[in-house]
């Protein structure tokens, strides 16, 4: 269904300052997700981190007036190189992260094809999809942005 007004396709590629193991560290601090993301609650997982067969769940809830409820089942982990996933709940679809050196840091391709079930979504979707797309990505850059800070306030030397 890709190319579907239903439909929020994205590929990314953002840079890192920090190696691919400890970016991948960093991703598996699920304890910290709510606090480093605003936009996600009732965040809870079963299974052991990164590893397939993990199951990530919560309500995702972007600058729009809709609130989604999302199943991530990962379905393929490489730590510190590869994380797939199948997305279920009110979006549908399959999504990838790909991580690489890049010198002292790492370079993160990220992709997903997502469908949204939500019948408030489709109709929005079907008059108003540059709304919805400009939404997804101010979550998408606040995420990586706010995680990228996260990341530097880790590696900051520790003050006088």
């Amino acid at each position: 269904m890709a190319g579907s007004c239903y439909v929020m396709d994205y590929r990314g590629q953002f840079h890192f300052a920090v190696p691919p193991v400890v970016l991948w560290s960093r991703i598996e601090q699920f304890d910290q997700f709510e606090r480093w993301w605003g936009w996600l609650g009732s965040f809870r997982t079963e299974g052991e981190g990164l590893r397939e067969g993990s199951v990530l769940r919560g309500v995702v809830a972007p600058p729009l007036p809709y609130r989604m409820a999302v199943q991530v089942e990962l379905t393929r982990c490489d730590p510190g190189r590869r994380l797939d996933a199948d997305v279920t709940g009110d979006l549908a679809g399959d999504a990838h992260l790909r991580l690489r050196p890049d010198g002292e840091g790492t370079v993160t391709d990220v992709e997903w094809s997502l469908e949204m079930l939500q019948r408030p979504m489709r109709w929005v979707a079907r008059v108003g999809y540059p709304l919805l797309r400009w939404g997804h990505d101010r979550v998408v850059e606040a995420t990586v942005g706010s995680f990228r800070s996260e990341l530097e306030r880790l590696q900051a030397p520790p003050g006088p």
